[in-house]
Parts: C-alpha cells; sequence; structure tokens
C-alpha cells in the first residue's frame, strides 16, 4: 500500500492537536488529523467540560436547598438525572458538532481520518479505519502525538467481575442516578465527583490509601476542603487498602477494604475507579519509530516536546507531567511558534494554574507552604478566612480562605485560594506574579466595592514568616 503524504500528521484530536491542526492548515500546510473516537478528546467528551455541565445542575439543587439561609422558603429540590445528564450530552455534542466543522468544513488543508493509528516505521503511519472501512498509510516529515491518557484501574480481586465506572464510562454510558456511589480516590477527580453526586442526591461515600485527601496540596489546605465536604453528607475513608470487590444476584455491590481500624465492608450500588491515569501509548509502535517511554509509558520530550525521533512531538498528557487542559493548551502554543514562526520557549518554568471545581473552589498558583520549604526558599505567609471578606458575607458564601506566599522581595510566590470564585481569585495573583509586582502594590491599588477582588487588598494583613 502506498502511503498519502502531508506536511504533517496529527494523531488525537484533543486540546493541542486541533488547534495546531487549525494552526498548520492556515499557515498552508497540508494536514491529516487522525482520531480513533470522539472529537474534542477528554475535556469535551469525559473530563473537564461535562462533569462542569452536571457540577452547575448540582450546584443550583444545593442552592434550592439552602435557599432558606437567605430568607427564601422553598420545598426541597427533585433531581430529574435523567434531564441533567441530557444536557450534558447536547452540550457534548454541540461541542463536538462545532470541532467537526472546524476540522471538515472551515479549514480546507485538513483531512479528518477516523481510525487508530500506529507507526510502521519513522514519519510513516498506518491507520485501522473506523468502522470496518479499510486502512490507510501515510507519512509526513512532522508528526504531533497527542494522544491523552485513560484511567488507571488497579489490580483488585472481584473488581472485573463486579464491574466499575472511571470517569469516562460515567460521563459517556451512566444514565441512572446512583443510590450509593463509592470512590476509589480522593484525589481532585474524587472530590469533585463526590460532592457532585452527593448534592444531586446520591450517598457518596469516598476511599484513599493516604491520610487525607488531596495529598499533593499542603495539609491545612485538603483538611478544610474534606471538613466542608463532610458538612454536606460525603463520607472518607482514608488509610483504606481496597482488598476485593463483589457484586450480589440483586446488584449490590460490596467493597471490602483495611483501615487502621480494622476491616471495613462498604456496600454501593456504583463504584468509580479514579486512582489515576496511565498514557495511551501501547498500541503506537513508537519502538519502530525510535520514540522512548519512561517507566509509566509516557513519552520522553525535551524542553521543547521533541521526541528522539526527528521531526516528531508529543503534546499533552501523554507526554507526562501535569495534565491538565490549559497546559495542553500552551503545549500546543510552543510547538506552533516552533514550527512556524522559527521562535522556542521552554515547557521549563512556566506558571501552573488549576482549579479544583468543588464548592467553594480550591484555586492554586506557584509554590504552596511545602513546596517552598523543600526548595528552601524563604517565605512569609498570610491567610485570611473568607468570613471576612465583605462580598462573602453579604452572599452568605463564607466557607474557606485566601492565602498567600510572598518572598523576602515582596513578590508573590503563591497563593491558595479556597472560598467562592476561588479560580477566578487565583487568577488576579497569577497576573500579579507575571507582571512581577510587589505585594504593596496590591495593598494600595483602588478595587471597586464590594466585589471579591478587594481581598487583594486585605489578604496580606496578616503576613508572618513561614516555617
Amino acid at each position: 500500500m502506498s502511503a498519502t503524504s502531508y506536511d504533517a500528521l496529527i494523531i488525537g484530536s484533543g486540546q493541542a492537536g486541533n488547534p495546531l491542526a487549525y494552526a498548520l492548515a492556515e499557515a498552508g500546510r497540508r494536514v491529516a488529523l487522525i482520531e480513533s473516537t470522539y472529537l474534542g478528546g477528554s475535556c469535551v467528551n469525559y473530563g473537564c467540560a461535562p462533569t462542569k455541565i452536571m457540577l452547575a445542575s448540582a450546584q443550583r439543587a444545593h442552592l434550592v436547598r439552602t435557599a432558606g439561609e437567605l430568607g427564601i422558603e422553598t420545598p426541597p429540590p427533585t433531581v430529574d438525572f435523567a434531564a441533567v445528564v441530557a444536557r450534558k450530552d447536547r452540550i457534548t455534542r454541540k461541542a463536538r458538532a462545532g470541532i467537526e466543522r472546524n476540522l471538515t468544513e472551515e479549514h480546507a488543508n485538513i483531512t479528518l481520518v477516523r481510525g487508530r493509528a500506529r507507526f510502521t516505521a519513522p514519519n510513516t503511519l498506518h491507520a485501522d479505519l473506523n468502522d470496518g472501512a479499510g486502512s490507510t498509510s501515510l507519512t509526513a516529515p512532522l508528526i504531533f502525538l497527542n494522544t491523552g491518557t485513560r484511567a488507571a484501574v488497579p489490580p483488585i480481586p472481584g473488581l472485573e467481575q463486579a464491574g466499575y465506572l472511571t470517569n469516562e464510562t460515567l460521563l459517556l454510558d451512566l444514565k441512572e442516578q446512583p443510590e450509593h456511589l463509592i470512590i476509589l480516590g480522593g484525589s481532585y477527580i474524587g472530590v469533585e465527583f463526590g460532592q457532585m453526586f452527593r448534592r444531586l442526591g446520591s450517598r457518596v461515600t469516598v476511599l484513599d490509601t493516604a491520610p487525607a485527601i488531596m495529598s499533593h496540596e499542603d495539609a491545612d489546605v485538603s483538611a478544610p476542603l474534606q471538613a466542608l465536604l463532610e458538612a454536606e453528607g460525603v463520607e472518607f475513608v482514608l488509610e483504606a487498602q481496597a482488598r476485593h470487590v463483589s457484586r450480589n444476584a440483586e446488584g449490590l455491590l460490596t467493597l471490602t477494604a483495611d483501615t487502621p481500624a480494622g476491616e471495613r465492608r462498604i456496600r454501593g450500588s456504583h463504584l468509580l475507579v479514579a486512582t489515576g491515569r496511565v498514557p495511551n501509548t501501547a498500541d503506537l509502535g513508537l519502538e519502530l519509530a525510535g520514540i522512548e517511554t519512561d517507566e509509566a509509558g509516557y513519552i520522553r520530550v525535551d524542553e521543547h516536546l521533541r521526541t528522539p525521533a526527528k521531526g516528531v512531538y508529543a503534546l499533552g498528557d501523554v507526554k507526562g507531567g501535569p495534565q491538565f487542559t490549559h497546559i495542553s493548551y500552551d503545549d500546543y502554543r510552543i510547538v506552533r511558534d516552533i514550527v512556524l514562526h522559527d521562535q522556542t520557549r521552554p515547557t521549563t518554568g512556566r506558571p501552573l494554574p488549576y482549579v479544583v471545581f468543588t464548592e467553594p473552589q480550591l484555586g492554586r498558583i506557584g509554590l504552596s507552604k511545602e513546596q517552598a520549604r523543600e526548595q528552601k526558599i524563604p517565605f512569609r505567609v498570610s491567610r485570611l478566612p473568607a468570613s471576612t471578606i465583605g462580598r462573602a458575607n453579604e452572599t452568605g458564601l463564607t466557607d474557606g480562605f485566601v492565602e498567600v506566599l510572598v518572598g523576602d522581595d515582596d513578590r508573590l510566590l503563591g497563593a491558595a485560594v479556597l472560598c467562592e470564585q476561588g479560580g477566578e481569585i487565583m487568577t488576579m495573583f497569577q497576573l500579579a506574579m507575571a507582571g512581577n509586582l510587589r505585594y504593596q502594590q496590591l495593598v494600595d491599588m483602588i478595587i471597586a466595592h464590594p466585589t471579591w477582588a478587594e481581598v487583594l487588598n486585605n489578604v496580606f494583613q496578616r503576613l508572618r514568616r513561614g516555617q
């Protein structure tokens, strides 16, 4: 079979692959984008977007449920789970359709190949087309790998036989509301799904092997978040090692775990596995192109996202490191500028903002206290309870805190914002860091009253030397 030649091949229609295809096509390059499943990758289909769509429904239910705190008496909300799922599916389909139009109608230089690709030689791919439509061979001097990750599934006896959900199957396939959702994993996915399903009316139990949820955070950040979730009825079983899973004839699932208090048997209707991610690299034939992976299967790249194979780059989650949509999109910008504008910018040293979309949100930028200690960077820290923010008291959204770290040069080192609008407030601190502002400039800035942004005036008033 002779190979069809292109200027560039992209495997994966994710948050780096799609904009790169558009940019290359607009620059006159002939591009083939190969995708085996849903256009848009994980973010559009079973990650950020559908999760936040369902979280919005859960938030509305919670607002109705708690309206009495503001003097509004209402009956308890009735959650129509089928309607919640239908809304999520409707918005997701619209997003996919928009991506398909961009790839197939708006950009004449893009060929969309629906199938699964693998290397057969350097700069050469073989794609088995979907629905048994045959196969094709493609070649190009530039190849970009944006194949993403999938849920890691721990080897727990009985798990496969009992059945389980991942974030992908839950968001793509789940139609009935869980009566009792058991979640394995107390990190970002676990806590977001935990609060969401609790607010939608499910009973929720979260298990984790660590002594605290979200173990990458400082303990005095994760502990208040856990307390807030527990107050809403989310149950946590920590330092728990899942030992066995079974399901009886009536469909009831039992998870047996070893805990510090002894054996614990938790019975539920559904089990969500949220214990990490693994890269989609096993079937790519990387060795035939001279592309290396690390011990976990992630593609090795340099600081400019280049693999050892000439002309081959890896972008997004498949290369390892922080797995966020905004990092994938920045990977696209780095590669675009290398290929089209002869400009190089490394991945090292770029900021890593992120938001955990619980309510209140947890926004993080820069160094945590523990990271500053590990790097032996002197810091001062100030933490302001959200209850001291005027806007918080006016709206009744007083849970959480705003914490900032300041270096000896009076510039921000980082911030952790666990409060209403946490992601937006964190981004204001990120802008201050990008502008290299001293904290005194924020203290003295005239900020409209009453806004959440006024916390920038006040949060530094309790600065103390960090230990």
